[in-house]
């Protein structure tokens, strides 16, 4: 039904989708990850929700702890995980709901960088303003 590049690929998921995943599916917490990493719960949740991204050392040490490429995180190729096809198969109807889900980030992600976009244009104009 899903192939591997449908459900976590750049057209279907994000960094932060494709992160979320396999830590999960490596059985780990956003706490015990970011232990392992040695930064806060709070830069996990961040990467996850695709609000920044891990600096290059930190990438590849969490490719490593997910049993991931440092590719497939990046762009949903190469080394990564097969799609959650079983549930699809199940229910065919979670396929709908988890594909309104990320549409819904995709928004929510373009009006989170609006808001920002705005809130410096505002600070800019407030510090102009006599």
């Amino acid at each position: 039904m899903n192939d591997e590049n449908d459900w976590y690929g750049p057209d279907s998921a994000t960094f932060g989708d494709r992160l979320a995943g396999a830590r999960e599916a490596a059985g780990m917490t956003q706490s015990q990850m970011a232990r392992r990493l040695g930064v806060k719960k709070t830069t996990i949740v961040s990467w996850e929700n695709d609000l920044s991204e891990p600096r290059a050392n930190r990438l590849s040490m969490m490719a490593g702890m997910i049993n991931v490429s440092i590719m497939w995180l990046l762009t949903g190729e190469g080394e990564g995980m097969d799609a959650p096809l079983e549930a699809d198969e199940a229910v065919p109807e979670l396929a709908d709901v988890a594909a309104e889900l990320r549409a819904i980030r995709g928004e929510m992600r373009a009006n989170a960088e609006r808001a920002a976009r705005l809130e410096k244009k505002l600070r800019l104009m407030l510090e102009q303003a006599p």
